[in-house]
């Protein structure tokens, strides 16, 4: 697919940048510099985040966000953290499923930060339904997708390229699922996904855009895998017996229209 513009990279200055901030992070230090933060490490990123929706178009259309939107704040949430320094010490995007921008679904992760680059993929904080929801669809007593899962996280094509997430593993079965179950090992996780950490510098090549994007499509089959419970595509019988209040909860948040 050929690109609309040469593929967009950040600068040194954009990581010396980054490194300054994590020694200063206060609001008059920012303020001072915010000119420099706008031209080295916003612009290049929006224009980053619009060369990777235009790679979407043709292998993940449903993630393709507004660049304003897919970029995370510089500007972290104090209010109930013991941590009072006011930024972070990165940028980055999140490419959420339409229809899941306000949840938690499968999506797609890019990071710069002091000293590396962080490219992900997979469902990170899936809120309680949801999380309900894919453990569900794995389980052998349930969707018993677990094997394609499996096999998906045991691709080389993708695992020399990216590292499966440990999952924030439970000690044990959930509630409402069988310590017996075939796919419990899968079910005890609490993230499903996959990441690569690579150098800082590797922002500052022509080659970042490349890097990103073949680790994200190589990464779209666990992505929409991850999202199918999510989003409307399993049948009634692959469901199992639901509550009334879990047949209410699937329709509010996961009821979206089916991907065809």
């Amino acid at each position: 697919m050929p690109s609309r513009s040469p593929s967009p990279v950040f600068r040194s200055e954009s990581i010396k940048f980054l490194r300054s901030l994590k020694r200063n992070n206060d609001r008059v230090w920012f303020d001072a510099r915010k000119p420099i933060y706008e031209r080295e490490l916003k612009a290049p990123m929006l224009a980053l985040i619009e060369a990777i929706n235009h790679a979407f178009e043709g292998f993940a259309p449903h993630h393709v966000r507004p660049p304003q939107k897919a970029m995370m704040r510089i500007y972290r949430d104090i209010r109930f953290s013991a941590n009072k320094m006011p930024y972070k010490t990165n940028v980055a995007a999140w490419w959420a499923r339409a229809g899941l921008e306000k949840t938690s679904g499968g999506g797609y992760y890019f990071e710069l930060n002091p000293t590396s680059i962080t490219i992900a993929a997979g469902v990170y904080m899936p809120e309680r339904e949801q999380l309900f929801a894919i453990r569900q669809y794995l389980s052998a007593e349930g969707g018993n997708h677990h094997a394609k899962l499996r096999a998906m996280l045991a691709d080389k094509k993708l695992t020399s390229v990216l590292t499966p997430f440990d999952g924030l593993k439970l000690t044990r079965a959930p509630k409402g699922f069988s310590p017996d179950d075939a796919a419990v090992d899968l079910l005890l996780h609490r993230q499903w996904g996959v990441s690569a950490t690579l150098p800082a510098e590797e922002a500052l090549k022509p080659t970042l855009l490349k890097q990103i994007v073949s680790r994200f499509e190589r990464a779209t089959p666990l992505v929409e895998l991850l999202n199918a419970p999510l989003v409307g595509t399993l049948s009634d019988s692959a469901k199992g017996p639901q509550t009334g209040s879990q047949s209410s909860v699937n329709k509010a948040l996961f009821g979206l229209p089916s991907v065809r």
